[in-house]
């Protein structure tokens, strides 16, 4: 009978024991809480290096522009001049996923924009001045591009210097973001110094009716 009662009392203790013991649990939140704080965590990292990056295409996108409007004419060597120090302006992230252009736009008397002008220019892997290329066709010389004007700057007979930048930004982890996101942005300004800024002479003169 003693025997029955001492095993009684030995079941009741370990059932306390069990009870009490709190390792397991402490063990699955930890499971469950670190996913989350890791997610948590990379994706900070990777958020603030994607919005460091875009401020950086803005920065782009506005140098860019406001350098070729203080010209008083630009040609090929003083474009890559530009590409170079603007694109530069990336680092310390990879410059070579960077992608610039420059385009002067002339708006008609009848608020029609059209391209006069246009080049783009990337810097390759190892070289330390931009290569200078032909836009896109979408910002070939004479595309019309009066849908993509601002309102405000859509006036009459007048120029505008376009710019645009964009970055590939892939995170080095990829713990949230699983793949590239192109950030881009672009930027409008008037020539500073001349009714138009030439690349090469052309326009030539520069019409304004």
């Amino acid at each position: 009978m003693q025997a029955i009662a001492n095993i009684w009392r030995n079941a009741r203790s370990s059932a306390r024991d069990f009870v009490a013991d709190r390792r397991a649990l402490a063990a699955t939140e930890f499971a469950v809480i670190v996913p989350l704080m890791l997610v948590m965590f990379f994706g900070t990292v990777e958020f603030s290096s994607a919005v460091a990056v875009n401020r950086k295409v803005t920065m782009i996108a506005r140098t860019l522009s406001d350098l070729t409007s203080q010209s008083t004419g630009v040609n090929g060597p003083a474009m890559q001049d530009t590409f170079t120090a603007s694109i530069s302006m990336i680092m310390p992230y990879d410059a070579t996923l960077v992608n610039g252009t420059v385009a002067q736009i002339y708006i008609d008397s009848s608020k029609v924009a059209k391209i006069k002008w246009s080049k783009s220019a990337t810097i390759a892997n190892g070289a330390t001045q931009a290569a200078v290329t032909d836009a896109p066709p979408s910002l070939a010389p004479d595309t019309t591009v009066t849908s993509m004007i601002p309102s405000p700057l859509l006036i009459a007979s007048t120029y505008l210097i376009f710019s645009q930048a964009s970055y590939v930004y892939t995170p080095s982890v990829k713990f949230v973001l699983k793949s590239g996101v192109t950030l881009s942005d672009v930027s409008y300004t008037r020539p500073r110094q001349v009714t138009c800024v030439p690349y090469d002479g052309v326009p030539s003169p520069c019409p304004l009716n």
